[in-house]
Protein backbone atom coordinates (compact mmCIF):
# COMPACT_ATOMS: atom_id res chain seq x y z
CA UNK A 1 0.00 0.00 0.00
CA UNK A 2 1.36 3.59 -0.86
CA UNK A 3 0.70 6.55 1.12
CA UNK A 4 1.32 10.17 0.91
CA UNK A 5 4.36 10.95 3.65
CA UNK A 6 3.58 14.31 3.50
CA UNK A 7 0.18 13.48 4.11
CA UNK A 8 0.26 11.10 6.35
CA UNK A 9 2.65 13.79 8.52
CA UNK A 10 0.04 16.53 8.08
CA UNK A 11 -2.42 14.59 9.54
CA UNK A 12 -0.87 12.96 12.56
CA UNK A 13 0.22 16.09 13.30
CA UNK A 14 -3.24 18.16 13.09
CA UNK A 15 -4.90 15.45 15.37
CA UNK A 16 -2.22 14.58 17.82
CA UNK A 17 -1.57 11.39 16.19
CA UNK A 18 1.75 9.30 17.30
CA UNK A 19 1.77 6.66 14.79
CA UNK A 20 1.07 5.74 11.12
CA UNK A 21 -1.66 3.22 11.61
CA UNK A 22 -3.48 5.38 14.04
CA UNK A 23 -3.94 7.73 11.35
CA UNK A 24 -4.97 5.32 8.87
CA UNK A 25 -7.39 4.23 11.28
CA UNK A 26 -8.44 7.74 11.96
CA UNK A 27 -8.82 8.44 8.30
CA UNK A 28 -10.69 5.60 7.58
CA UNK A 29 -13.24 6.33 10.94
CA UNK A 30 -13.65 10.17 9.81
CA UNK A 31 -14.50 9.29 5.98
CA UNK A 32 -17.01 6.14 8.08
CA UNK A 33 -18.51 8.71 10.12
CA UNK A 34 -18.87 11.38 7.30
CA UNK A 35 -20.48 8.77 5.16
CA UNK A 36 -22.98 7.95 7.84
CA UNK A 37 -23.99 11.23 8.64
CA UNK A 38 -24.62 12.15 5.12
CA UNK A 39 -26.54 8.99 4.77
CA UNK A 40 -28.53 10.36 8.05
CA UNK A 41 -28.85 13.77 6.02
CA UNK A 42 -30.40 12.19 3.18
CA UNK A 43 -32.69 10.72 5.05
CA UNK A 44 -34.09 13.25 7.32
CA UNK A 45 -32.85 10.85 10.51
CA UNK A 46 -35.51 8.83 9.61
CA UNK A 47 -38.03 11.25 11.02
CA UNK A 48 -41.40 12.45 9.83
CA UNK A 49 -41.56 16.16 8.83
CA UNK A 50 -44.01 16.53 11.62
CA UNK A 51 -41.82 14.67 13.63
CA UNK A 52 -38.74 16.96 12.58
CA UNK A 53 -41.18 20.07 13.22
CA UNK A 54 -41.09 19.11 16.69
CA UNK A 55 -38.00 17.62 17.86
CA UNK A 56 -36.84 20.65 19.66
CA UNK A 57 -37.99 22.30 22.64
CA UNK A 58 -39.46 25.92 21.91
CA UNK A 59 -37.82 27.09 25.22
CA UNK A 60 -33.93 25.58 24.34
CA UNK A 61 -32.01 28.92 23.75
CA UNK A 62 -28.22 28.13 23.17
CA UNK A 63 -27.22 31.46 23.80
CA UNK A 64 -28.15 31.74 27.16
CA UNK A 65 -27.07 28.10 27.98
CA UNK A 66 -23.31 29.58 26.71
CA UNK A 67 -23.63 32.16 28.67
CA UNK A 68 -24.26 30.03 31.23
CA UNK A 69 -21.36 28.34 31.15
CA UNK A 70 -19.14 31.15 30.44
CA UNK A 71 -17.94 32.89 33.63
CA UNK A 72 -18.66 36.24 34.05
CA UNK A 73 -21.03 36.29 30.89
CA UNK A 74 -24.48 37.38 30.84
CA UNK A 75 -27.64 36.27 29.08
CA UNK A 76 -28.62 38.90 26.86
CA UNK A 77 -29.93 38.17 23.87
CA UNK A 78 -28.62 39.75 20.76
CA UNK A 79 -32.22 42.14 19.22
CA UNK A 80 -33.06 40.84 16.21
CA UNK A 81 -32.78 42.48 12.87
CA UNK A 82 -35.74 43.19 10.38
CA UNK A 83 -36.14 40.89 7.52
CA UNK A 84 -34.86 42.75 4.49
CA UNK A 85 -35.56 41.43 0.86
CA UNK A 86 -33.88 44.36 -1.00
CA UNK A 87 -31.17 44.38 -2.98
CA UNK A 88 -28.06 45.01 -1.62
CA UNK A 89 -25.60 47.45 -3.49
CA UNK A 90 -22.76 45.24 -4.77
CA UNK A 91 -19.12 46.77 -4.02
CA UNK A 92 -16.87 47.60 -6.79
CA UNK A 93 -12.98 46.32 -6.33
Amino acid sequence: MHIDEDLLVRVMKAHGITSKTGAVAFALREVDRRTTLKRLAETNLGLSEKEILTAFDDSYNVIELRAAETPGATAKLPEPKPVTYAKKPRSRR
